[in-house]
């Protein structure tokens, strides 16, 4: 039986591994996986939140979240993603639930996404709203997308 083990921190409390760790899948799904070279390290990583989920030590799951004002007027979730290790045990909805949470528990109540086209459904079972047509970002179809509390 597995064991996930969550963390939240900001980039001054990542271990150098983790960092470390962290930058190598986002550029193994990202740049790699996607076929999509483009800058992946942004100098945004310094003011996000990272939200990380390990199996037995290894990174499963991982986002980034970022509070009103820094990518958007609004909150944003982004980098998200599931590593190969990860895939078909529904980290994916949990990442999100944890980050939702957490953005929750800093009091923002509107946060918007920038997300691949191809997961707007899965998107759209937390509340969140196309807000954009379909546009090309780095050669992937992405959508803009918003969700308000009520």
């Amino acid at each position: 039986m597995s064991h996930i083990k969550w963390t939240c921190h900001t980039f001054e409390q990542l271990s150098k591994e983790d960092l470390y760790l962290i930058l190598m899948e986002r550029v193994n799904v990202f740049v790699v996986e996607q076929t999509c070279p483009y800058p992946e390290i942004d100098h945004r990583d310094q003011e996000a939140l990272h939200l990380i989920a390990k199996e037995n030590g290894v990174i499963v799951a991982y986002c980034r979240i970022f509070q009103n004002g820094i990518m958007y007027k609004e909150a944003s979730i982004g980098r998200v993603l599931v590593t190969q290790a990860g895939r078909k045990k529904g980290y994916g909805k949990l990442l999100l639930i944890k980050a939702l949470e957490k953005l929750s528990e800093l009091g923002e109540t509107t946060v918007k996404i920038q997300a691949q086209a191809y997961l707007k459904s899965f998107y759209e079972s937390f509340g969140f709203k196309a807000v954009s047509d379909v546009y090309d970002e780095d050669g992937i179809p992405h959508l803009d997308m918003v969700k308000t509390e009520r």
